[in-house]
């Protein structure tokens, strides 16, 4: 499995957990605080867009890039993953579950403070990185 880095244990149930990753309501209060997602179709082969603010990527203010990502794998309640348009990165987030919780694990390094966020975000406290 993952490095310590790479995953984070959520004290919610494997549903909860789910419906923080895919929606996009979701998805875009945690993943890059200021972000904002649009994934119009949960399904393997739709279009996902993340507009990112200028805090994130050094534009002027009020400038967001529009990034096209497409839906590569959905299993509900346990792998959702999707590829980035421009350079085919593929990012994997697993679901599983675990006697406190469920834990979710990325396939990339340099998420802990998203997956922190996720974990404040699903627990209903307050995100420790905005």
């Amino acid at each position: 499995m993952n490095n310590d880095s790479n995953s984070v244990l959520i004290h919610k149930n494997q549903e909860a957990v789910w419906h923080a990753i895919t929606n996009d309501e979701n998805i875009s209060k945690w993943y890059a605080p200021g972000s904002k997602w649009n994934i119009p179709k949960l399904k393997v082969g739709e279009k996902a867009i993340l507009l990112m603010p200028s805090a994130h990527n050094n534009l002027n203010d009020n400038e967001s890039i529009p990034m096209s990502f497409t839906i590569q794998e959905v299993i509900p309640n346990e792998k959702f993953s999707y590829s980035s348009d421009s350079d085919n990165l593929v990012f994997t987030f697993e679901i599983y579950p675990e006697p406190e919780g469920t834990r979710v694990s990325i396939n990339m390094d340099g998420f802990e403070l998203s997956l922190a966020n996720l974990k404040a975000f699903s627990e209903g406290r307050e995100l420790p990185h905005t």
